[in-house]
This record gives C-alpha cells, structure tokens and sequence, in this order.
C-alpha cells in the first residue's frame, strides 16, 4: 500500500483591523474612570462634606520689652 503524505499549509489571514486598538481604548477608559473616582472621593464632594468649627483662642502676651542699659563710654 502506497501511501502519499498530504502537505497541509498554515494559512494565518490578516483581518486588517487592530485587535490591540481595542484593549488600549478600554485601558484608557478605565484609567479615566478611576481617576474620577479617587478625585470624588479625595477632593470632591465625596469626601463627606464635614465642617470644622473648631475656634482656637490661643493668645500669647510675651513680657514686656524692658529698655536696654545705655553703654558707657
């Protein structure tokens, strides 16, 4: 029995489109959304909107300044 080997080719086609165009567009979007979030939650209006009304009343009276002897010549 003879038999003949089938040569079989790998044939790789090129759509054209850039697969890779994809993932970097979703990478961006979900850089800018997560910069939006720690912005509202740092900075923004989500940071729970606490006042302070602490009042710090701390007056200082240093000594009175005394008048320095006059130098003798």
């Amino acid at each position: 029995m003879d038999h003949e080997h089938e040569t079989h080719d790998t044939v790789v086609v090129d759509s054209g489109r850039g697969g890779s165009s994809n993932g970097l567009i979703l990478g961006i979007v979900a850089v800018v959304i997560l910069l939006i979030a720690v912005w509202y939650f740092a900075l923004g209006p989500g940071t729970g909107g606490t006042t302070n009304n602490t009042t710090n009343n701390n007056t200082v009276n240093p000594p009175a300044a005394s008048a320095a002897p006059a130098a003798s010549q």
